[in-house]
């Protein structure tokens, strides 16, 4: 099997299926020399410890590279899953949107520390809100996120709206 190549100094923005395929079984590769590895490869690597089922996935990813798998199927993609747990992390990292951070802190107090439970249920609501966003033909919305994210915690929707990003050029354009 040929080993996969990938730029550990690489930024995980606008890559590809493969790429991230291969950006997860990369640091599963080198697991065992965790110094070596980036920051976000350590956040990387603390889920898919989390995770193991995945790891024949990791192991093989040439043979799933081109593999699409189909939730109205009931199959879960192990590359998005491990994917959604890394945006909940950075998200809560920089506590973007604002509010994040403290709802995952309150989800893990909630689940007596286990941050994968906490989680699991924080991607159920991004990934819904995603899916939102896909099916609709628009950006994400932060708001539909937020209280979906809120309402795990026992809270409302917010009382201001937030601006959507990928509304901040059209109210700049409305405003000139």
């Amino acid at each position: 099997m040929a080993q996969a190549q990938f730029d550990k100094n690489a930024v995980m923005y606008d890559v590809n299926t493969h790429d991230v395929r291969y950006f997860f079984a990369e640091v599963w590769r080198q697991r065992q020399q965790p110094q070596l590895l980036n920051a976000l490869q350590q956040k990387a690597l603390r889920i898919i410890a989390a995770h193991t089922e995945y790891v024949p996935y990791l192991e093989n990813v040439e043979q799933f590279l081109n593999r699409t798998w189909r939730p109205e199927e009931g199959e879960t993609n192990p590359f998005l899953h491990l994917s959604l747990h890394l945006s909940v992390q950075e998200q809560v990292a920089i506590d973007q949107p604002a509010g994040i951070a403290a709802i995952h802190q309150r989800l893990c107090a909630h689940y007596a520390g286990d941050w994968v439970k906490a989680e699991h249920e924080m991607i159920e609501a991004l990934a819904e809100t995603l899916w939102q966003a896909q099916r609709y033909g628009q950006g994400l919305d932060v708001n539909a996120y937020m209280t979906r994210l809120r309402s795990l915690v026992g809270l409302g929707q917010e009382d201001n709206a937030r601006i959507n990003p990928h509304e901040v050029g059209q109210i700049k354009a409305n405003k000139d």
